[in-house]
């Protein structure tokens, strides 16, 4: 096994995409110990693009289970990130949400399967993180859903029955 670091204080989104895709593989052959890992990912997460390449692989590779077993020293870094893993992990929520629904409509039930398997994800972190924090972003994002999208730029927006399902998986944190 080779060493695997961050090999820029900015990589790219595919980069840390690839970077987070290395690790936990490395995690997975139990060539990595949980503590490792989540050192490694702390550093990861510093950078805008960091957070958001670990999150598209680790949520998105159905074959990534990091996010499915949450190991403590894992919960205790995404925790020590705070806001921003809280708010990407609700917005990966809402989005992967209404997705569920606008791939049934389409009868693209793997792809159903894809963003369901990203919700669960998003809701079982959310439920290990500072739930004080989760509860404030989430009444946050709520109050503002009718200005959010189902695109990249927003331009389509969140239909009723979006934002009631969006609901009801956001209930299901509670559980």
């Amino acid at each position: 096994m080779k060493k695997k670091t961050i090999i820029s204080k900015e990589p790219s989104f595919i980069q840390s995409i690839n970077i987070a895709k290395d690790w936990c593989k490395d995690w997975n052959d139990d060539l990595l110990s949980d503590e490792v890992l989540a050192d490694r990912i702390q550093e990861l997460l510093k950078t805008k693009n960091g957070t958001r390449g670990f999150f598209a692989y680790t949520l998105s590779d159905p074959d990534c289970t990091l996010l499915d077993k949450l190991p403590s020293s894992l919960i205790f870094t995404l925790r020590d990130r705070g806001e921003n893993i809280v708010e990407i992990t609700i917005k990966n929520l809402f989005m992967s949400s209404a997705q569920i629904l606008n791939h049934r409509k389409e009868s693209n039930f793997e792809y159903a399967e894809r963003s369901k398997n990203i919700s669960d994800r998003c809701i079982n972190l959310l439920k290990a993180l500072d739930t004080k924090l989760v509860t404030e972003k989430i009444n946050k994002m709520l109050k503002g859903i009718d200005n959010m999208g189902n695109s990249f730029d927003s331009a389509v927006k969140y239909s009723a029955e979006q934002k009631d399902f969006i609901i009801d998986k956001v209930n299901e944190i509670a559980q």
